[in-house]
């Protein structure tokens, strides 16, 4: 969702009018309407009640100016604005979550029939928030979508960065997912209903949803030190077959597989994401698989798409390619002026446009010293 300064000032704005009307007198706050407009990517439910499990009784679009009369709290939601236990009285018997609602103006507390509770210093033994366990997005490839389903052919509703909170409520099981944190089938429902993939939240463990089937354990994976002495092999035929330092390609097959974890390496052997080209896949891959991926324009925009990916018979074969491909591309001939000096090999590959992270070179490079790499550049 596009941030504009007009948007900014909205936000700023209306943090301050929600502590304002939360002061305004009851009769006061239901004598008039407050002007709002609803910020959701698609239609939003109108409920009977402030709550996810009242009835519906209609909807909102993107964009539509509301009347508000008052707000009063309910179950929490983590909206496109805010995450807020408040809801917006619309009229009598109907309410829309106050986590999608912007306005610049204050909006008074609702008039109730009994005494308002009044705040206490002792903690309540149990409160709505109890209701939902707190995850943190942790990706490396961009926002996470959150959908209407578990599976990647659910529409996107929501995009969350990398270190948001999410309010989750249950997990069940769906499409497998390749991600930053894991490779895994779970997919987290959140506290508005929708879903996202475990495969890039960290959380404490989930309940299975009601009618849901329990969610498989992650993928296996081995240990780092497994995965690097399973790599040393191919890495170093790859350098003496083409001149890849050897610290390089085991380093680069650690960030671009995730230790392996990812689909495509679990799965076809694939650490590079190297891809068919016209359905060519050179003398050392053996066939091409499609898969469901995402990609990025320089501006930062990302969208779904589907990738055609080489397929190998093992590790080393991927590892060997991976020196075939660089040595092949005219881009990166320079770097093979330094087959025996990592840092330079790597430094000179990232400058002819090999990855737009501008934090590739540090993450090799990083890689390669924590993990002592570079005892395997024999260069023999």
């Amino acid at each position: 969702m596009p941030h504009t300064a007009r948007r900014l000032l909205t936000s700023t704005l209306l943090v301050a009018a929600v502590g304002a009307g939360l002061a305004t007198a009851p009769a006061a706050a239901n004598a008039a309407t407050v002007s709002a407009t609803v910020r959701v990517n698609s239609n939003l439910k109108v409920r009977a009640t402030p709550s996810l499990s009242g009835s519906i009784v209609g909807s909102v679009r993107d964009n539509q100016k509301i009347a508000v009369l008052c707000v009063t709290s309910g179950t929490s939601v983590q909206g496109s604005i805010r995450t807020s236990n408040l809801w917006a009285r619309l009229g009598t018997g109907r309410y829309i979550s106050f986590a999608y609602v912007a306005t610049t103006k204050a909006i008074g507390r609702c008039a109730t029939t009994t005494p308002q509770a009044v705040p206490v210093k002792n903690k309540p033994a149990t409160t709505t928030a109890s209701k939902y366990i707190t995850g943190k997005i942790r990706s490396s490839s961009g926002p996470v979508n959150v959908r209407t389903a578990p599976n990647t052919s659910g529409n996107v509703v929501l995009k969350l960065n990398n270190g948001r909170q999410a309010l989750l409520v249950c997990a069940v099981t769906g499409q497998s997912v390749a991600g930053t944190v894991r490779t895994t089938t779970q997919w987290d429902r959140t506290s508005t209903g929708l879903y996202l993939s475990h495969a890039y939240v960290i959380s404490p463990a989930l309940p299975t949803c009601a009618g849901s089937t329990t969610p498989p354990a992650t993928s296996p994976s081995v240990t780092p030190e497994q995965f690097i002495k399973a790599a040393v092999p191919g890495a170093q035929q790859g350098w003496r077959e083409y001149g890849v330092p050897p610290s390089v390609t085991i380093a680069q097959a650690i960030l671009e597989s995730g230790w392996g974890r990812s689909t495509l390496s679990s799965t076809h052997r694939n650490y590079f994401g190297i891809k068919c080209q016209n359905g060519r896949y050179g003398t050392i891959a053996n066939g091409c698989q499609t898969y469901k991926t995402q990609e990025c324009t320089k501006a930062g925009k990302c969208y779904d798409t589907t990738g055609v990916f080489r397929t190998y018979s093992s590790m080393a074969n991927s590892f060997r390619d991976h020196g075939n491909f660089l040595k092949v591309n005219s881009r990166y001939k320079p770097a093979f002026a330094y087959t025996k000096n990592a840092n330079k090999f790597i430094w000179t590959v990232w400058k002819a446009g090999y990855a737009t992270d501008p934090n590739y070179y540090t993450k090799i490079t990083g890689i390669m010293a924590s993990n002592k790499l570079y005892q395997y550049d024999t260069w023999k």
